[in-house]
């Protein structure tokens, strides 16, 4: 069986455990990676994931904002839970988890959306996430012939010209300006980061992981973005095994606006 690690912002872990215990019992991933938690490290739900098998967990959390958590079936060790931008908001933890003998340090992000305008000058929000992406700069793609690197998460950039339903309408949203799209590839190009979900799908293929709730009926309309991602370092490239996005997700009951993205490596 392949190894598998799930990323999903879940929009509240307490008030959608529903869906996740669903995720874990119908998919099975070795790791999940949550974003948007929304809870204190004190009141996160070990005992419903420890219950489904998942007795290995990790959290940065706070209460009733942000918040990311890592979950698994296997051993993992905690790394970091680094600060970006000198603010303590819960946006990143790092674990390391072994398969097939490799050591894989694997980043759980939620960077954050940046408000509604597109102007750092009058936008602190939009100020907070470039500033955040910058920083990103310094997560490097770590690798060696024992280790390799993962970094999945809620970034909140849609980068590519067919990762939002409309290129051209979505120019002057937040998640798709220029600006953003440009210093995202830049970080992501820096950190020696490899793309996975674009690897082997044609950047002329739409691909959405959003889905807002504000559609009346967001599958009809269709107007998505793919805002989550799964990066890996350039060694774990030959072990990759492919992807799922879990469309159907959207449509489970209360739902958050997200869907789970599950990446597949060939290391066992």
């Amino acid at each position: 069986m392949p190894f598998s690690i799930a990323t999903w912002n879940i929009n509240s872990v307490r008030l959608r455990m529903p869906i996740v215990e669903r995720l874990l019992v119908e998919h099975a991933p070795d790791v999940l990676c949550l974003q948007e938690t929304k809870v204190p490290d004190e009141l996160f739900p070990e005992k419903a994931f420890r219950k489904l098998g998942y007795e290995h967990i990790a959290f940065h959390g706070q209460k009733g904002y942000h918040g990311v958590a890592t979950v698994a079936r296997r051993p993992i060790e905690v790394v970091e839970k680094r600060r970006f931008c000198e603010i303590e908001d819960s946006r990143h933890l790092s674990v390391t988890v072994r398969a097939g003998g490799k050591a894989i340090l694997l980043h759980n992000f939620y960077v954050p959306a940046g408000g509604d305008e597109p102007d750092p000058v009058i936008n602190r929000k939009f100020k907070h996430k470039l500033d955040f992406v910058a920083e990103m700069n310094a997560i490097r793609a770590e690798h060696d012939e024992v280790s390799g690197s993962v970094l999945v998460g809620d970034l909140n950039i849609a980068p590519l010209e067919h990762d939002v339903w409309s290129h051209k309408q979505l120019l002057n949203v937040v998640s798709h300006t220029p600006v953003e799209t440009e210093s995202f590839e830049a970080m992501r190009l820096a950190g020696d980061w490899v793309d996975l979900m674009r690897l082997n799908v044609p950047h002329e293929q739409k691909l959405y992981t959003w889905w807002s709730y504000r559609a009346q009926d967001w599958e009809a309309s269709n107007r998505g973005r793919r805002l989550d991602h799964v990066w890996s370092s350039p060694n774990l490239v030959p072990d990759f095994a492919g992807y799922e996005i879990l469309r159907p997700a959207r449509g489970w009951e209360r739902p958050s606006d997200h869907v789970p993205v599950i990446a597949r490596f060939d290391l066992e």
